[in-house]
């Protein structure tokens, strides 16, 4: 599999909510190169791609299981507990879960992560044209 980085942010929940509503408004227009997946801190971040996750993903990349039954014999981790890690895993963008033919045949998305954060990135600033107030709620200074 070719490498696919995902780029990922850092964002405190307040300022993703008001983010989140600007854009809904039409009063901020995220970048292209701005992060697609959103963490709220560097601990919820590490959670995901704990070691043992990391592990996992090698697993699927090198195995290519055709099942999450599959996957749990090669990888020996306990089957009650590995849906809901591949489903995090989903939510995030990192796998894909695909149903074939009654099986759930897991799939790495993501090879590489670029974490992007920062006192300033928290809040990043890009108001729309005539507007004074960005989404953060910093106000823009008169040019």
């Amino acid at each position: 599999m070719a490498t696919k980085v995902l780029k990922i942010g850092i964002i405190s929940k307040e300022n993703y909510m008001k983010r989140t509503i600007a854009i809904a408004k039409g009063d901020y227009k995220p970048r292209r190169n701005e992060p697609k997946v959103w963490f709220e801190s560097t601990k919820s971040m590490s959670q995901v791609l704990s070691t043992e996750n990391q592990e996992l993903l090698r697993i699927i990349l090198n195995a290519k299981p055709r099942s999450i039954t599959e996957l749990g014999e090669i990888s020996n981790r306990k089957k009650s507990n590995l849906p809901k890690t591949l489903k995090t895993l989903e939510k995030y963008g990192i796998v894909e879960l695909r149903k074939r033919k009654g099986q759930i045949e897991p799939k790495v998305k993501a090879t590489d992560f670029k974490v992007e954060f920062g006192l300033n990135y928290s809040a990043p600033v890009r108001p729309m044209e005539k507007t004074k107030e960005t989404w953060s709620g910093v106000k823009k200074p008169d040019i």
